[in-house]
């Protein structure tokens, strides 16, 4: 059964009304076919209506979507199963967070590393809803130096609400294990690619999120902080996310154009889970280019050009200082 977000009702109105005229012509000998192709005309001008005007807000919640592609979908498909999953961090245990691993991509061997949510209540809480402990990061940033070792590429998705705030992942150095990362992955010797495929949200996305290219989809979010919170800490309540979820930009087309990431790939109409099959090859046609790209260059340009893009992020010159 079809989810539908809010703001999308008035599609899952339409689509009721199309369901009712293909009853009655499977029920009945009356020729409706007319009628259900109106509908579903009328159904497809009402989606590139709202999809192609989206607020903020509502890539959010696109970006929630419960039936919405998570990193073990686009791993398994890219890899065509071909995916060996690595656990444990060698000091506390497996963050189920934080998943990992190598997997082929059309013939080329990959270190494929993401946060993973869970479909139901059962896996959520498993999964620890895609929010790692610090010994997801430190299994992730032992995977990295296994692929640096090995020179094979790495790819990281990117999809949490955060690292997890608990007071026994700040026991465990939940900071100190997202700023080491920070710090290795822009050394690192291998071509790096970071994918943000629904939230990105604060250091937990950042853990995971330093590459040479960074790369978001068309209704992901990257932001220091969720819109609710954000929200919060303003106005002391929930209320005014939509507000805040606009003035944040945490938008792919905010933040590719505020040069903090490298480019937005491509969802189907409607989202990637409207049409997952469209989403995978998106990202898989984004991946084989950049890698082929970054495989020409040197590992000390890459390194060189990495830690330039990340110094340059929020670089202002006064204009007292151009007069000078």
């Amino acid at each position: 059964m079809t989810t539908y977000l809010d703001f999308e009702k008035p599609i899952e109105d339409l689509e009721k009304e199309l369901q009712k005229l293909k009853d009655i012509a499977t029920k009945s000998k009356v020729d409706v076919t007319s009628s259900i192709k109106e509908m579903e005309a009328k159904i497809q001008d009402t989606k590139n209506k709202l999809y192609t005007s989206l607020t903020p807000w509502q890539r959010v919640q696109l970006s929630r979507h419960p039936e919405r592609p998570y990193s073990l979908d686009y791993i398994n498909i890219l890899t065509n199963g071909n995916f060996i999953e690595l656990h444990g961090d060698r000091t506390v245990g497996d963050d189920k967070a934080m998943i990992g691993g190598f997997g082929d991509i059309d013939g080329k061997t990959y270190m494929l590393i993401g946060q993973q949510k869970g479909r139901n209540t059962k896996e959520r809480q498993f999964r620890n809803f895609g929010m790692p402990n610090p010994e997801g990061y430190r299994k992730a940033l032992r995977l990295m130096k296994m692929a640096e070792k090995f020179n094979k590429p790495i790819i990281t998705f990117i999809d949490t609400p955060g690292a997890y705030p608990g007071l026994e992942a700040e026991e465990r150095g939940q900071g100190e294990a997202i700023a080491r990362n920070l710090l290795e992955m822009v050394q690192l010797t291998v071509p790096v690619i970071c994918i943000i495929i629904g939230e990105g949200a604060s250091g937990g996305a950042l853990g995971i999120g330093i590459g040479d290219k960074v790369l978001m989809m068309e209704n992901s979010w990257y932001s220091v902080i969720s819109p609710e919170n954000c929200s919060t800490i303003l106005w002391r309540t929930w209320n005014f996310k939509e507000q805040a979820a606009e003035a944040l930009k945490l938008t792919a087309t905010d933040m590719l154009g505020n040069k903090l990431i490298d480019g937005v790939i491509s969802e189907p109409l409607g989202g990637a889970h409207n049409n997952p099959a469209e989403a995978y090859e998106n990202v898989r046609t984004a991946i084989n280019k950049f890698t082929a790209e970054l495989s020409k260059q040197p590992a000390e340009k890459r390194i060189a050009d990495r830690i330039d893009k990340f110094c340059a992020m929020g670089v202002v010159i006064e204009a007292n200082e151009l007069v000078k």
